[in-house]
């Protein structure tokens, strides 16, 4: 039996369709489709249904798929003891990063962009969108989120913490009375997300410092906020690692308005398996450590 379709199948039955398995084995979904009927032949069993959806395991599928894992571990860990029989060409495939819109473009695309460059076989998908990216849906290999996971089949880890401060644009605050103390902020515009399209609970942050009487922009981007504020249109909660070494900007009550959240990290317990998985997840653990200063900079002094 091909081992090669062995490895085909266990992307498609975790990927669940043709074209997100092709995806990740950087092929065509053709190619995929191919070594599947060829491993069923071999099989001589049906393993996937095709449904609107994509590809769901047979009851032969799910028998097989146990074994074809072991077999996959075993082989990555001759991998790892045996240099000789490891691909001379290094980390191969494609591996796909869900993050917050924020995090993902400020901190995170640079270093991915660097390793894959240092790695030509392995494409990088990363996913900075406003919402939440579902590991149990295939969206993504590794998410990055708000929310600690919940309890399942996956490896979970608090990432890092991050600060958010107030900002305001220099113009905006030469217009307006100065702000010194919490009661200062009555009155003011502020910008701030879409409630209702709100992805996470963990973004409601004005309700523990001032609920504002009205909003001069809301949007689902926190880029888009960031510029708003920059353009002079009122107050914004922003994280310190997206506003603070803008220019344009400066912190409002400073020593006060500070909030911490914290970025957790999962993926499917198989991805430990993976190589390329696994040595993206271990590069973006050590791009959190060496952005700690951007990620938590210093409280200014009272």
């Amino acid at each position: 039996m091909d081992w090669d379709n062995l490895r085909y199948f266990l992307e498609l039955a975790r990927a669940g369709t043709l074209m997100a398995a092709a995806r990740r084995l950087a092929v065509d979904h053709t190619t995929v489709a191919r070594r599947i009927q060829a491993l069923e032949k071999a099989m001589g069993a049906a393993l996937f249904t095709r449904e609107a959806g994509g590809h769901r395991l047979t009851e032969a599928g799910r028998q097989l798929q146990p074994q074809a894992e072991a077999m996959e571990a075993a082989f990555h860990a001759v991998e790892r003891t045996s240099p000789a029989l490891a691909p001379q060409e290094g980390l191969s495939g494609t591996v796909r990063v869900g993050a917050t819109e924020g995090f993902g473009t400020r901190v995170l695309a640079p270093a991915l962009a660097a390793f894959a460059s240092a790695h030509p076989r392995l494409t990088i998908d990363l996913l900075a969108l406003p919402r939440l990216l579902q590991l149990s849906r295939r969206e993504a290999d590794i998410v990055i989120a708000l929310e600690r996971p919940a309890r399942g089949s996956v490896v979970a880890t608090r990432l890092t913490d991050y600060s958010l401060r107030l900002y305001a644009s220099h113009d905006y605050l030469a217009r307006h009375a100065p702000i010194s103390r919490r009661e200062d902020l009555r009155g003011h515009a502020f910008i701030s997300y879409v409630d209702d399209l709100l992805f996470s609970k963990e973004l409601r942050f004005l309700g523990e410092l001032h609920r504002p009487d009205g909003f001069s922009l809301r949007s689902t981007s926190v880029l888009a906020q960031h510029e708003a504020a920059a353009a002079g249109a009122g107050i914004a909660v922003l994280p310190a690692f997206v506003a603070e070494g803008d220019v344009r900007l400066a912190p409002v009550l400073p020593a006060l308005a500070r909030f911490t959240r914290t970025f957790w990290m999962s993926m499917p317990a198989e991805g430990k398996q993976q190589p390329r998985i696994l040595a993206v997840w271990n590069l973006l653990k050590t791009v959190a450590e060496r952005e700690q200063t951007r990620l938590l900079p210093p409280a200014p002094a009272a």
